[in-house]
Parts: C-alpha cells; sequence; structure tokens
C-alpha cells in the first residue's frame, strides 16, 4: 500500500507544472548567470520548458530567452531529458544594442522526487555565436496534491 501511493505521488508530481530558480555558466560567453524556467507538461513525456537567463557583465547587459521541449526518452528513465527549442540573446553596451536568435540542443537530468527537486542541464546554442551553457537548480512542483500522496511515506 505504501509503495503504491508513495509512487503515485512520484506520477502526480511529474505530470505537474513545476517552476524553478536556476544558476549557470556559460562556457563560450565565459559569465554567469541567474535565472528562471517554468516545465508544463503536454504529454507524459512531453513538456514545454520556456527559461530566461540574466548574465552578470560589466558594463552593459546581457539576457537570453529560450523556449525548448523536454522529452523524456523512456518511462523508466523519467530522470532524463533530451531537447531543443529556439532562443533570443540580446547584449547592450552603451548605444550598441545586439539581438542574436539561434536554435537549442539540451541534454538534462532531474529527480522526480518530492515536491522540491533538483536538476541539471547543458545546453548547446546555434546561432551567429554558438554557445555552451550549464545550469543547475531547483524545481517546485506547482499546484495542489492528494494529502494522501504528500503525507504517505515511501518504502522500498
Amino acid at each position: 500500500m505504501g509503495l503504491t501511493v508513495g509512487g503515485a505521488g512520484v506520477l502526480e508530481a511529474q505530470r505537474r507544472a513545476h517552476f524553478g530558480a536556476r544558476a549557470g555558466y556559460d562556457l563560450d560567453v565565459d559569465e554567469f548567470a541567474m535565472g528562471a524556467q517554468v516545465t508544463v507538461p503536454v504529454t507524459r513525456r512531453l513538456d514545454f520548458y520556456p527559461s530566461v537567463d540574466r548574465y552578470f557583465i560589466d558594463p552593459g547587459s546581457l539576457w537570453s530567452m529560450n523556449a525548448d521541449v523536454k522529452v523524456k526518452p523512456t518511462p523508466r528513465a523519467d530522470w532524463l531529458y533530451l531537447g531543443g527549442g529556439l532562443n533570443v540573446m540580446r547584449r547592450s553596451v552603451g548605444p550598441t544594442d545586439d539581438t542574436d536568435a539561434g536554435f537549442n540542443m539540451l541534454l538534462g537530468v532531474e529527480t522526480q522526487r518530492g515536491w522540491i527537486h533538483p536538476f541539471a542541464d547543458g545546453r548547446l546554442t546555434l546561432s551567429d555565436a554558438n554557445r555552451f551553457m550549464v545550469a543547475a537548480g531547483l524545481n517546485i512542483t506547482l499546484g495542489r496534491g492528494s494529502s494522501a500522496a504528500k503525507a504517505a511515506p515511501t518504502r522500498r
């Protein structure tokens, strides 16, 4: 009984939207960034995954927006995701503004245990200035779950 209810809590968390905070490092821009993302389930193995990152540069400002999808390749590997999508990066320094659009490819891992769970991913952006960013953070499951699933201990 505990295994079933505990497992139901994990499945319930997987099918709910998530909001998360992230910290990352762009190896090509050579800068740190902080950002946020939302995970919105579309099907059992496909999620819409928009995100935004603000880089800490001086002088000027640099930010990046992504509209990606995540795919869980197999039901047994629900902790692994692959994906891709679109990216827009904007840099402003003094009177100069530069906007670059590109395509993303990503690979990541995320535990599905609990209502707050860690993730890490790598994103390759193909554009006029190709970039690779690694990021990690915490996702929070949004919405109310059943009290039985929240309260039930998971037994192994």
